[in-house]
């Protein structure tokens, strides 16, 4: 996965763009950092502490977008930016956001090919348009946190040998089918013994 921050990739054609890609975390500094860092700050000079928190928060968010434009069939991100904010006063966000494409290596006869390019144009043969269903697909509606499609090995649900899983299972024998009433639906019931005679006959 190629990532860049500039708007083209130097010795690569761009043949699909995928759409807008990112990644974001939420972190914050656990009460010893905090501490630590405190103390740091009389003295002055780099806070550790932090330093190694937002390295792992922008490795964290770059991860999350590449894997973001891996799902959509691209193989680079151009215009990478980073962009960070605070939430509530105690929380740091971190987004990385770039565009996802598919960029063909240049071959060594084709104008604006670089070293390397050839390099990989060469050991994977010639420059041509990506293929197959992913570079046909648009992107997804839903891009950052979109749900992953089902594994094909997901069981199925069993059906009995012959029927259709879209049919109806027949009625099993003196089971009442739907639309059917209820047996004594609707009738009156018996009355109850010496009922209308009169009791000083």
């Amino acid at each position: 996965m190629i990532v860049v921050t500039t708007n083209e990739i130097p010795g690569y054609r761009i043949d699909a763009v995928m759409g807008e890609v990112m990644g974001m975390t939420v972190r914050a500094a656990n009460a010893g950092q905090n501490f630590v860092a405190s103390f740091r700050s009389i003295g002055g000079g780099e806070v550790t502490e932090y330093t190694q928190l937002v390295y792992e928060s922008r490795q964290e968010v770059m991860n999350r977008m590449t894997t973001e434009a891996q799902r959509r069939g691209a193989n680079a991100v151009i215009g990478m930016r980073f962009d960070t904010g605070d939430i509530a006063q105690a929380f740091s966000e971190v987004c990385a956001y770039g565009t996802a494409v598919y960029a063909v290596p240049l071959n060594e006869d084709e104008e604006g090919h670089t070293k390397q390019s050839a390099q990989v144009a060469a050991q994977g043969g010639a420059a041509s348009t990506p293929q197959g269903p992913s570079a046909s697909q648009p992107p997804p509606a839903a891009g950052y946190g979109a749900q992953a499609p089902a594994a094909p090995d997901q069981p199925q649900p069993q059906t009995s040998y012959g029927q259709h899983p879209a049919q109806p299972q027949p009625p099993q024998p003196g089971q009442p089918q739907p639309g059917q009433p209820q047996p004594g639906y609707g009738q009156n019931p018996p009355p109850p013994p010496g009922y209308g005679q009169n009791p000083y006959q």
